[in-house]
């Protein structure tokens, strides 16, 4: 019997995950990027396993609030000038799903993944060495005021239907668990099914490490063309290499859309550029990531130092970063940490690939049942990561996913097939 082979372009977490688990299952398997081990939103993000967050970023009531974060020329949403146009599709569905009926339609699809990441996660992290870079400790969010608490109730109300523990504190409970946190806290909420990791650059080269140990050839290269060959797929680089596999994924996060369209399908994605800041010796302790619901950002006490990170920028790919943004947080994240130190912060901006609706794109593409999408997952592709790994690979070898994939179609965009 012929052994199948896999073509994954993309090696962010995503990515990594899918080759793992085609490797798993005896494939051969190839993963393409144009810079494997380098910068891309997996090595820089915040480090959390944000199993509780299931709630799209398209709610009710939100355009109410958007006017004020645009005009903060350094807060928590921007928009350039420039790409705007470009948006216009991407954000009239998004302004298109934040009706009640479609949050609780698409938050059921995203606690559909969520409830799994933990059967996923830890055999991947066991099996390639990581089991002791997982700390299982929950996460803390918290408000300024008791009026910011109670605007965020009913979603929280949702995180609770949907299987989210949560235990509500009051500002001395709060500072009880974060002696670092100051006098500006004065309600928080302990979500205890979230962990955090000890540094997501570490994760992705252990995991990168183990997968060529273990027969994946990685290429570095950029893909110019991807074609379905009827039994199979081709990629063409740049500079006129091709590779053929019988089975090919496109996980290149926020560089995918062109590839789709390549296939037919015009799926919607945007680069929602997020920054942070990482200070190795913050002078403060914290036991756990700690997200501040009013100013948008979070912290996370990583093994390179406590990251500061958070924003949304919509810019395109092309765009030079703001690194503004990241002193900014740093500011903001001294608000609430009064002994924090400023010194010596590492400033990172990257691309974190996002779909109107906040849910990823997994599943067989228009053009060939052997071309499979991976992509999209916004600000959980750590989270979701392993999850997906394991979806794309029952469609890989036919084998029935264990959750209804309808809400992850490329086709909910509603656009024609491209003749």
């Amino acid at each position: 019997m012929a052994v199948t082979s896999v073509i994954v372009i993309g090696a962010g977490i995503v990515g990594l995950s899918v080759a793992f688990e085609a490797l798993q299952s005896g494939a051969s398997v190839t993963i393409v990027d144009r810079d494997p081990a380098g910068d891309k939103a997996s090595y820089g993000n915040a480090g959390g396993i944000a199993v509780t967050e299931v709630i799209p970023a398209s709610v009710p009531g939100l355009w109410k609030k958007v006017p004020f974060w645009l005009l903060d020329p350094l807060g928590p949403l921007a928009l350039r000038v420039g790409h705007t146009p470009q948006m216009v599709p991407w954000l009239w569905r998004f302004a298109r799903v934040g009706s009640a009926s479609e949050v609780g339609r698409i938050s059921k699809a995203l606690a559909s993944i969520n409830s799994r990441v933990y059967d996923d996660l830890v055999p991947l992290f066991n099996k390639v060495g990581l089991a002791g870079d997982l700390f299982r400790r929950g996460a803390l969010t918290v408000y300024e005021t008791e009026n910011g608490f109670l605007r965020d109730e009913h979603e929280w109300e949702i995180k609770r239907a949907l299987g989210v523990e949560m235990q509500a504190l009051s500002a001395r409970e709060v500072t009880d668990m974060e002696p670092a946190l100051g006098p500006i806290v004065q309600r928080g909420v302990f979500t205890p099914q979230w962990s955090h990791i000890t540094d997501p650059k570490k994760v992705v080269d252990v995991l990168r490490m183990w997968l060529v140990a273990n027969g994946a050839k990685i290429v570095q290269g950029q893909v110019d063309r991807v074609y379905s060959t009827g039994d199979g797929a081709e990629i063409a680089l740049n500079g006129g290499t091709t590779l053929a596999a019988t089975k090919l994924v496109i996980a290149a996060g926020a560089w995918s859309a062109r590839f789709a369209r390549q296939l037919g399908d015009r799926v919607l994605l945007e680069s929602e550029r997020g920054y942070n800041t990482t200070i190795a010796a913050p002078g403060v302790t914290l036991e756990r990531e700690v997200i501040f619901a009013d100013r948008k950002f979070v912290a996370t006490p990583l093994s390179v130092g406590l990251r500061i990170g958070g924003a949304a920028e919509f810019g395109g790919l092309q765009s030079p970063p703001n690194f503004k943004r990241s002193k900014a947080l740093v500011k903001l994240a001294k608000l609430y940490l009064p002994g924090l130190r400023e010194q010596g912060g590492v400033e990172w901006a990257g691309h974190r690939p996002a779909t109107p609706d906040s849910l990823p794109v997994i599943g067989r593409s228009s053009a060939s049942q052997h071309i499979i999408y991976a992509f999209g997952h916004g600000h959980l592709g750590l989270t979701q990561g392993p999850t997906t790994g394991k979806i794309v690979g029952d469609l890989l070898f036919d084998r029935s996913p264990s959750l209804d994939l309808s809400p992850f179609s490329a086709a909910r965009f509603s656009f024609r097939k491209e003749k």
